[in-house]
């Protein structure tokens, strides 16, 4: 709908548009919801951005911060919308936030139906709105912490055996399992700090700078970028302090040169390269949201937290993307500070930039392509 005139503003709207506002009620967008709300002089009542009333005339509507604004000017709350009230969709955030807190902090694994019985809700529709805001079922959820539980378990040196049954898992076979599915390696492997691994690698120069590209029997396991080969030997013999590594120029030619020409159009090409993601299981999570950011496109750090169902969780998030050892492969260059920032960076800021631009420039210079999954994109979070 096209604005005919501006809206009035309340008397508190400070920072509040009331163009942005506007389109907000014409949309009845409900991720403005809590944001603000919109008066009717010609009503005299109050709603919620979302509220599917008759659309009122601009020159009557002023917009307030909160209810008890609208109220203290003299407005009753609307009884379709209950703006006083908490919104469906908060309600489902809070809900939903707490069946994480449940989860993390329960000495034992709580079942789906216990969760959706701890906050109110029916099994079928916890799964669907729990699916919905944090981007997993609540199945693969209790899955990947119990893994985290494990994982750090056997970090800090507990003997396997405790650390499954500490982690919650039934049986050592599960634990197995799911080690290797999400650890990349055996839970003994993962307590000896990657012991008896073998790691194959290979180094080439690109226009970004050295690169070294390392795989293991799984899939490449880093990638990295330097200002000397010397020094990206040596980081990945730190990384991989109890590995054997050996240097295969001839056998990861093809592999490397699939690297190459991915930086040669980062934001034109996909690497399909089969991957060895060696982290936790929170590490795994955020790890896997950001390579659904589309390329030339960035997310904040509190956007991966609210799109994991952990809010609160920033600066895990924070660390999980300077823990990533797979450059490119992960793109954790993609993430940037709430305000637009570019923030830090493990190999550069200045390599991030030129990734970020490269990408851009790519990206608009071809149609958009379909992302599987949901993408942890600002304005798709809820």
């Amino acid at each position: 709908m096209t604005e005919p005139t501006k809206p009035n503003a309340g008397q508190n709207l400070e920072k509040l548009d009331p163009a942005t506002c506007w389109a907000a009620l014409c949309a009845r967008d409900a991720r403005y919801d809590g944001t603000f709300v919109y008066t009717v002089k010609t009503t005299g009542v109050y709603c919620r951005p979302s509220c599917w009333s008759r659309l009122p005339r601009v020159e009557n509507v002023a917009f307030f911060h909160t209810a008890a604004e609208a109220e203290k000017a003299g407005f009753r709350p609307c009884k379709r919308c209950r703006p006083a009230e908490p919104s469906p969709v908060e309600r489902h955030r809070r809900a939903i936030a707490r069946a994480c807190a449940l989860i993390r902090e329960a000495e034992a694994a709580l079942t789906v139906s216990q969760l959706a019985d701890a906050v109110g809700m029916s099994r079928y529709h916890f799964h669907r709105v729990f699916r919905e805001l944090v981007g997993s079922t609540p199945g693969a959820y209790l899955r990947t912490h119990r893994l985290q539980r494990f994982a750090g378990e056997l970090d800090n040196g507990a003997p396997v055996a405790e650390a499954v049954y500490a982690a919650g898992f039934t049986s050592s076979s599960r634990a197995y399992a799911a080690a290797w599915d999400g650890l990349g390696m055996t839970p003994g492997a993962r307590r000896r700090g990657g012991a008896g691994q073998t790691i194959r690698y290979t180094i080439a120069q690109t226009w970004i700078g050295w690169v070294i590209l390392a795989v293991s029997a799984r899939g490449v396991c880093a990638a990295a970028f330097g200002d000397h080969p010397q020094s990206l030997v040596a980081d990945l013999r730190r990384r991989f302090a109890s590995a054997t590594l050996i240097e295969d120029q001839d056998d990861l030619r093809s592999w490397m040169q699939k690297v190459i020409d991915y930086l040669a159009a980062p934001g034109a090409r996909v690497l399909d390269l089969p991957l060895d993601i060696q982290g936790t299981a929170f590490q795994a999570r955020v790890w896997q949201a950001l390579r659904k950011i589309p390329p030339g496109q960035t997310v904040s750090y509190a956007d991966i937290a609210a799109a994991l169902g952990q809010p609160n969780a920033v600066r895990a998030v924070a660390r999980a993307c300077a823990s990533n050892a797979i450059a490119m492969f992960i793109p954790c260059h993609r993430v940037v500070r709430s305000d637009g920032g570019l923030a830090g960076y493990q190999w550069g800021v200045e390599r991030k930039r030129a990734l970020l631009a490269a990408e851009q420039q790519d990206s608009a210079a071809r149609p958009p392509q379909a992302v599987a999954g949901p993408l942890p994109r600002h304005k798709r979070l809820k």
